[in-house]
């Protein structure tokens, strides 16, 4: 009896202990003066996969229950502010003394008392904080007014719950009268994985996926969420028909019918999406009964009704198929797919906590390289790791706030693009903005006011992370808070093992490579996470020999050859070349392969296989293109279409270290070409063919026709070198074309001095010295040379051209060089025969020759080899009609 009035007594005491301790704050007694008394609103879940439900009890305390979150900082506080936007709820403060633990909270309930100087009207939001990285968890928008008590939507908290598995959910809220359900699919899966959730056939008992109304939610490549209603006609991937355009498979709606009105038959409407801490979530809206009763199948909202879900890899558009199409869920039953038995109407709740992904980070993540340069610039905040944000942070070679991982040891460069009020540095404080504005200290590793450049101006920035370097810095901006995000710095890497580094086209994969006396090491890294990585040798997929790694069901690495020569997959044709040295691998998504390679296949004279034609000459520029995709096998079929390729190839110059991008015909290349033509293809044969058929013409006009042109000519040539030595950043003389060229100038500017050392023309009557007739031939006979090597250097320009820039009009150019000159030595040839014959009736008219007429005939031809005896035989006519004619008179 004794032991039993101690217990209830010290019972009694502890309760009323505890009551006092809740109820009072250093003897502060709560009124119930506010407005805000009895205001009830759900968390708007922001990262951490908080969830809850808040309500305001009195003046001091309010109420929260059905609490979620996952693990935070030991400095996860509630905090108030007077707006939501960064600027103010960054300099709001603790409102309460109740702190988190570092765990994770499941359906929790407590009250929280808010401190001795707060008061409900110096806030209007209240939230999850925390103080260590300025990151908001979750928060609730009070009121204006305490009769407003219809506070704005949560998407992502509903009236019922109910596991599929242990990472998959399905949450959803029944609206009978407006004919709606609002279903919300959850999971912890991978970005790139679609959410599959519908009602089975009612007259369906073993195969219940054939005739089911499905609703397929995922997300974009750009992260962007969207759900679309299919209809399932049998267990494969959506099959089109080309003949009558008929589908087979699992499709969209839209599909069976041909629509081009989506909107007609694809009921369902996206309310809401977000991807955070690793888990999936979208919200839409159904109708119970739709009016398309060919596909949709009706819901009973209070009958049990057989369900079925899957989760698994969504397949982007390609160019056969323009809607994201879901792949073969696989993987075991009740994990990957199921089915249940559910009635909508009941009210269910076996959700217990967050969902807990195993990887969190959907963050793109780029790997810094040696002398590769990161192009830091700023742009619109779309998916911030860490919020609240400001809406313009930094993007680093177009992703946005990616984490970046660098190498102790290698130096990384910064392109710094941001603007003239961003300037960016390399921190230890996980916030930036100068921290020492919030009397906070931090370690400035690089950078600082003056890493800040424009495009037209970048401003370099190198930083070298050096073994004293932690683990973990941040690029952030001296200015702004939260603009920048996380720097990974490890030991070693692909930098380390390669010599050379290039970026492939639009900075989306990785090129590494190292030479050796007989071979080549080769690796690729993606940047953006996929399924499987390509890259192939040649200026597009037609015609390429491709290398392709990626990570099969097993989750071991693979890496095949093939030989590609047309479009479908029968044109993809596997191969067998002597690869050593092969690995592939994925990490969190990126896909990483690599090969060391021959330069020649070791191929006998009479094989025939197509990789015996695939010889690498490390002299010759590379063309590198590349592709991604959702899936690859070694069974190809038209599933393993890529969903991204390069746009052009690149020209790896894999004994230069280097690398440029195939372009279009530059302009100033263009008119290079243009003016080597004019002069070489015009001015200067003019200038010869006025020299040799225009000499019986009376005066001097022959010989000023044929300076000017000569000399207009080599002006035009010595302009257009130098366009193209300034185009090019450099005079180099490895092409065929270039070497051409050098001959041809150098035997252009031989003419004009060998003009100037001409010897005198003899006097009239007077046969030609040696000298001048020496002078003649080697005058004519260079300029020939000089045109015959200048109309080479043309067409090897026309190769080098067609090489290069791989042009659609190349061919159809050249057949027009070609038949240019085909005129030109059909003109020639006749203006040849018309002065030959010309000659010959001069010859025969020298017996008309009277005295006086001693004006010298300058259209003889000096290199003519019967020459000498012409001159001979006229001087000797002319003496004998000098003697005869005084006997005739």
């Amino acid at each position: 009896m004794y032991d039993s009035k101690s217990s209830l007594l010290l019972l009694f005491f502890i309760t009323n202990s505890f009551l006092s301790y809740c109820n009072a704050d250093s003897g502060r007694k709560c009124s119930n003066k506010s407005s805000l008394i009895g205001f009830e609103s759900n968390f708007t879940m922001v990262q951490h996969q908080l969830r809850g439900h808040l309500k305001i009890l009195d003046d001091c305390s309010f109420q929260v229950t059905r609490f979620d979150m996952l693990t935070g900082s030991s400095d996860v506080v509630f905090w108030g502010a007077v707006s939501i936007d960064f600027s103010n709820i960054t300099r709001g403060f603790p409102i309460s003394d109740h702190r988190f633990n570092q765990t994770t909270y499941r359906n929790e309930s407590f009250l929280v008392q808010l401190l001795p100087n707060v008061t409900w009207d110096q806030m209007k939001v209240l939230s999850v904080w925390d103080v260590t990285t300025f990151s908001d968890f979750g928060h609730v928008t009070l009121p204006m007014n305490g009769s407003d008590s219809d506070p704005s939507r949560v998407y992502t908290m509903f009236d019922n719950c109910k596991n599929l598995s242990d990472n998959y959910r399905v949450r959803w809220s029944l609206n009978v009268e407006g004919n709606w359900i609002e279903i919300g699919l959850e999971a912890a899966t991978k970005a790139m994985n679609y959410m599959a959730f519908g009602w089975a056939n009612p007259n369906a008992t073993k195969e219940l996926m054939l005739g089911a109304d499905v609703s397929v939610t995922a997300f974009t490549e750009e992260g962007r969420p969207f759900v679309n209603d299919f209809y399932i006609t049998s267990y494969s991937e959506c099959m089109l028909h080309g003949k009558d355009g008929s589908a087979i498979g699992v499709c969209p709606d839209v599909v069976y019918e041909n629509s081009t009105n989506g909107r007609e038959l694809n009921n369902t409407r996206l309310v809401y999406g977000h991807r955070r801490d690793g888990v999936s979530f979208i919200r839409f809206r159904k109708p119970l009964k739709s009016d398309d009763d060919k596909y949709d199948l009706p819901v009973d909202p209070m009958e049990e009704m057989a369900v079925i879900w899957a989760l698994g890899l969504m397949k982007p558009p390609d160019t056969i198929r323009p809607y994201y199409l879901p792949q073969n869920h696989g993987g075991p039953k009740m994990v990957a797919y199921g089915h249940l038995v559910l009635n909508v109407s009941e009210n269910v709740d076996d959700c217990f906590g967050p969902l807990d992904a195993d990887d969190k980070e959907d963050q793109d993540l780029i790997i810094a390289d040696a002398n590769v340069p990161l192009v830091v610039t700023t742009g619109e905040s779309l998916h911030y790791p860490n919020p609240p944000n400001p809406s313009k942070v930094l993007y680093i070679n177009k992703k946005e706030s990616p984490v970046l991982r660098v190498e102790r040891g290698v130096p990384v460069k910064f392109s710094v693009q941001t603007g003239h009020d961003v300037a960016l540095y390399i921190t230890s404080d996980y916030i930036g903005g100068n921290a020492t504005l919030r009397n906070a200290n931090e370690t400035i590793y690089s950078g600082g006011p003056e890493a800040e450049g424009v495009v037209a101006s970048p401003y370099e920035l190198i930083w070298d992370p050096d073994r004293n370097t932690p683990d973990q810095v941040f690029y952030q901006s001296l200015y702004q808070p939260k603009m920048g995000w996380r720097v990974e710095v490890v030991d070693g890497g692909l930098s380390d093992m390669y010599n050379n580094s290039v970026f492939l086209d639009d900075q989306q994969v990785t090129f590494f490579w190292t030479l050796s006396e007989d071979s080549i090491s080769i690796a690729a890294r993606g940047v953006k996470k996929s399924g499987y990585l390509a890259i192939a040798f040649g200026s597009e997929m037609v015609n390429s020999y491709a290398y392709v790694g990626w990570v099969d069901d097993i989750s071991k690495g693979r890496l095949n050859t093939y030989w590609i020569d047309g479009k479908d997959a029968s044109n993809v044709h596997q191969t067998n070349e002597n690869l050593t040295h092969v690995r592939c691998k994925s990490e969190n998504g990126i896909i990483t392969l690599e090969f060391t390679r021959p330069f020649k296949p070791s191929c006998s004279s009479r094989d025939k296989k197509p990789e015996c034609k695939n010889i690498l000459d490390p002299t010759t520029p590379l063309r590198v293109i590349w592709a991604m995709g959702a899936k690859w096998s070694e069974h190809l079929s038209e599933r393993n279409m890529h969903s991204v390729t390069s746009q052009r190839p690149v020209r790896v110059m894999l004994t230069r270290g280097s690398s440029e991008a195939e372009q279009d015909l530059r302009p100033v290349l263009a008119v290079h070409g243009f003016m080597m033509f004019v002069a070489w293809g015009i001015l200067f044969p003019g200038g010869i063919l006025a020299a040799r058929y225009l000499k019986h013409v009376k005066g001097d006009g022959w010989y000023r026709i044929h300076v000017y042109l000569q000399y207009s000519g080599l002006s035009i040539v010595l302009l257009a070198v130098l366009f193209a030595v300034a185009e090019l950043h450099g005079f180099f003389v490895s092409s065929l074309h270039v070497k051409f060229g050098i001959a041809a100038i150098f035997l252009a500017c031989v003419q004009p001095v060998n003009a100037y050392l001409r010897p005198k023309k003899s006097d009239n009557g007077e046969q030609a010295s040696s000298k001048r007739i020496i002078w003649e031939y080697f005058h004519v006979n260079v300029g020939r040379g000089a045109i015959v090597v200048g109309i080479a250097a043309l067409s090897t320009g026309m190769k080098h051209l067609g090489e290069r820039y791989k042009g659609g009009n190349v061919h159809g150019l050249s057949w027009a060089l070609i038949f240019w000159f085909l005129v030109g030595a059909l003109m020639v040839m006749y203006l040849e025969y018309r002065e030959r014959q010309r000659r010959r009736d001069r010859l025969l008219g020298r017996g008309n020759w009277v005295l006086g007429n001693t004006e010298e005939e300058d259209s003889v031809d000096l290199l003519n080899p019967n020459h000498a005896s012409t001159l001979s035989s006229s001087q000797n006519s002319g003496l004998m009609e000098v003697q005869l004619e005084p006997l005739n008179r």
